[in-house]
């Protein structure tokens, strides 16, 4: 997830050495309301490591789980202020905030997999479309997307990074994934 966070190159943490964000990231996952109270993060393991992860939430708990890494920066020395995160979610939606995979097992259906997971935990939370950002400097997620039957259905400025805005009814995930 450090990867992701490296990758969105967002302004108010490139002045945050990276072991310092690390700590305040591996802190954040660590927490019930990511793990599974407001959010939900769902593993992939190979030989008995952790060699991808995703995490997300009903759009409606966006703030919740923000105010988790607002409190935890607040407390670092590290940080100047508290890190407040952009909104990202649409209304209505299930939001699948973060998707990664460790580089060695890219490529072997870690990502899909865990996007297949993804619709039991929406239906959990009573919510029947999965939203998502994907970073336009990032093809090859986009293509993942786009086979699972995502769709753009807008663009947000997140950072400097330009990401169009994807969503999924949950009803045809089941069409895309037996095809």
């Amino acid at each position: 997830m450090n990867l992701i966070y490296d990758e969105m190159a967002l302004t108010d943490l490139e002045d945050v050495p990276g072991p310092d964000l690390l700590q305040v990231i591996t802190a954040a996952y660590r927490t019930p309301t990511y793990l599974s109270g407001a959010a939900t993060t769902v593993v992939a393991e190979a030989n008995g490591q952790v060699v991808g992860a995703a995490f997300g939430y009903p759009g409606d708990q966006e703030e919740v789980v923000d105010d988790v890494m607002a409190d935890l920066t607040a407390k670092s020395a590290a940080f100047e202020v508290p890190y407040e995160a952009e909104q990202e979610t649409t209304p209505g939606e299930w939001y699948l905030d973060s998707l990664a995979v460790d580089p060695h097992y890219q490529g072997h259906g870690i990502g899909r997999r865990l996007l297949q997971a993804l619709p039991q935990y929406a239906k959990q939370d009573q919510e029947t479309v999965i939203g998502l950002n994907v970073d336009r400097e990032n093809p090859g997620a986009f293509r993942l997307y786009d086979r699972m039957g995502y769709q753009v259905t807008g663009t947000q400025m997140i950072g400097d990074h330009t990401y169009d805005h994807m969503q999924l009814p949950i009803g045809k995930l089941a069409h895309v994934m037996d095809a």
